[in-house]
């Protein structure tokens, strides 16, 4: 497995700073946030490493050979937006980005974007798969033929009362990803895989591995610690900020070493990236740059 991280952590890095970083961090491989500018309304968002507005060949070219340069590949071009928002018009411009993301994700020859499915959180699940059958059989079809992987994180999107009540993503369990992919059956949809999200969900996040394996197109390491305390006064329909924390891997409640070793059993052998969204490393770049160190150093016990 290749190791490496999301680059959405090095907020305010020019493209050289960021791989430079990874490169003298010794990872193998970035996923690197690919936001249109200035868009930010949520954290870790709107960070762009790569411009897709104004990639032309001359751009990809001088891209690739940077990092080519640094040995540091490019594991996908990240972008999570909420491709099926309540409001028409940002989802619209959610689709449209994610479709210049795609192109630049074969233009650059990386062919794997990692994104979100969305959802109309005023919704039900059932009315969302509705939606889901008329939104997105035209993103797979268009990955499709540009050769592109689209890989799914499961998180929920439903951390605080912006997103309360339904989150603002769908594909988030198990019998879900099941139904999504029945109707979109094509080997370029599949999953990027976070087992964070299912520990505060209250779910296995083993199994799923096994049931899911030619699925998994990408692979996350971030953390969640929950709070005993907090949850016994709040209970699981509160706010899931309420009751747990983002933290780097090592550092709450994910069986690491499991999780590797499932990962072993299905052969997987692609990119895996530290996805870091712990508040206790935030402030200056120092501790950002610590957070990576940290993360790296406790994962090499498991991927070299």
């Amino acid at each position: 497995m290749k190791l490496g991280f999301v680059s959405a952590i090095l907020d305010g890095w020019t493209f050289e700073e960021m791989i430079d970083t990874a490169s003298k961090m010794g990872f193998t491989c970035v996923e690197v946030a690919c936001w249109p500018h200035g868009k930010a309304e949520r954290r870790y968002a709107g960070v762009s490493h790569i411009d897709v507005d104004t990639l032309n060949n001359e751009k990809a070219e001088y891209i690739n050979n940077y990092c080519k340069a640094k040995g540091v590949e490019i594991s996908s071009l990240a972008y999570y937006p909420n491709t099926m928002d309540g409001n028409i018009e940002k989802r619209a411009e959610s689709i449209e980005h994610l479709k210049k993301v795609i192109a630049a994700s074969a233009k650059l020859g990386v062919n794997m974007v990692t994104t979100f499915i969305g959802r109309d959180q005023s919704k039900t699940v059932e009315e969302n798969i509705a939606l889901f059958q008329k939104i997105w059989p035209p993103i797979i079809k268009l990955a499709e033929e540009q050769g592109v992987k689209i890989a799914i994180e499961n998180c929920p999107m439903l951390f605080g009362a912006e997103q309360w009540p339904g989150g603002q993503n769908l594909a988030t369990t198990p019998k879900i990803w099941e139904q999504l992919f029945r109707m979109i059956p094509s080997p370029n949809f599949g999953l990027n895989y976070d087992p964070s999200h299912f520990v505060w969900q209250m779910m296995d996040y083993i199994q799923p591995i096994y049931d899911f394996k030619d699925k998994i197109f990408h692979v996350h390491y971030k953390d969640i610690k929950l709070h005993p305390d907090r949850l016994n006064k709040v209970g699981i329909m509160a706010y899931p900020l309420e009751y747990m924390s983002p933290k780097l891997p090592g550092l709450g409640d994910v069986n690491w070493s499991k999780y590797v070793s499932a990962l072993t059993d299905i052969g997987y052998d692609g990119y895996t990236c530290i996805e870091v969204e712990d508040r206790a490393f935030e402030g200056t770049r120092e501790k950002v740059l610590d957070s990576l160190c940290l993360s790296k150093k406790y994962i090499e016990q498991f991927v070299i």
